[in-house]
């Protein structure tokens, strides 16, 4: 049965940034399929509570303190990896964040932490899973990489894209590398999906919302808890035959000219025009 494919019991998955956003989301509905969770954050508070959620679920759930940008804390998790469950089936890299500065303000020392959090923590707990799922015959390998992979957003983005961009194709490179183990990589690719620092500057910027949704055909922003189906997918062997995939997550934005005008657009200008 197709739906069978899609089962992850007896599946370990290790899930960065999973005290919240996409991160939790990704966690729990890994959980709902069947796996149990290694569950790394900087926000022990909130992982526990996704720890819990996960626990109630009838899974098991193991936080781990861990900072993506820090290799000690990489070394330290993967030790827990080992000793609480001894393989991994799957790795969904999530956390770490970027910093908005125009081109020419933007600072060495920001650009290296932009660089390490997204894009040198990624490889670190992706080679951690690589070199233990050869040993034990294949696994995946899912990176959240975002539109600004492979086109450009403005606004101050130059750092965040830069390391976005790798990202893209570290999983290209990866997948070639390691598809003769059995091992899948590939990277989901966001459009403005909420989260409380994206709230807080459409807050801020009235203007924002709108710009954001003219660009989106669906007609609105994502929500975190959508990555749950392609995050299965992806986990399950429902995509045995996907790798090195850059897999857009975003409302049709991609496929959409940029001088192009969103259906819903249309529909409302053309009922305000017969009024």
């Amino acid at each position: 049965m197709i739906l069978d494919e899609f089962k992850l019991d007896g599946r370990v998955a290790v899930v960065s940034g999973a005290a919240s956003g996409m991160g939790k989301n990704m966690a729990l509905g890994l959980a709902e399929a069947g796996a149990d969770l290694l569950l790394a954050d900087i926000n022990d508070e909130g992982m526990q509570a996704t720890a819990d959620e996960i626990t109630s679920l009838g899974r098991r759930a193991v936080p781990v303190h861990c900072d993506v940008s820090c290799f000690e804390d990489i070394e330290s998790l993967w030790d827990v990896l080992d000793s609480e469950y001894g393989k991994v089936d799957f790795l969904g890299n999530v956390a770490g964040e970027g910093v908005l500065s125009r081109p020419e303000d933007l600072t060495d020392e920001q650009l290296t932490q932009v660089l390490q959090n997204l894009v040198i923590g990624r490889y670190a707990m992706s080679r951690n899973a690589g070199q233990r799922m050869i040993r034990d015959g294949g696994g995946s390998i899912v990176s959240i990489g975002s539109l600004a992979s492979i086109t450009a957003m403005g606004r101050g983005h130059v750092a965040y894209s830069m390391a976005m961009g790798a990202v893209a194709q570290m999983t290209r490179e990866l997948s070639t590398e390691w598809a003769t183990y059995g091992i899948r990589v590939n990277a989901i690719l966001p459009a403005q999906v909420t989260n409380p620092g994206l709230i807080k500057r459409m807050d801020e910027d009235p203007n924002l919302h709108h710009q954001f949704i003219s660009g989106i055909p669906i007609g609105r922003m994502g929500s975190p808890q959508e990555i749950k189906g392609i995050a299965v997918w992806l986990a399950s062997g429902a995509s045995s035959f996907t790798t090195g995939a850059l897999i857009p997550f975003d409302g049709g934005n991609l496929a959409m000219n940029g001088g192009g005008t969103p259906g819903w657009v249309t529909r409302q200008r053309l009922e305000e025009s017969a009024e």
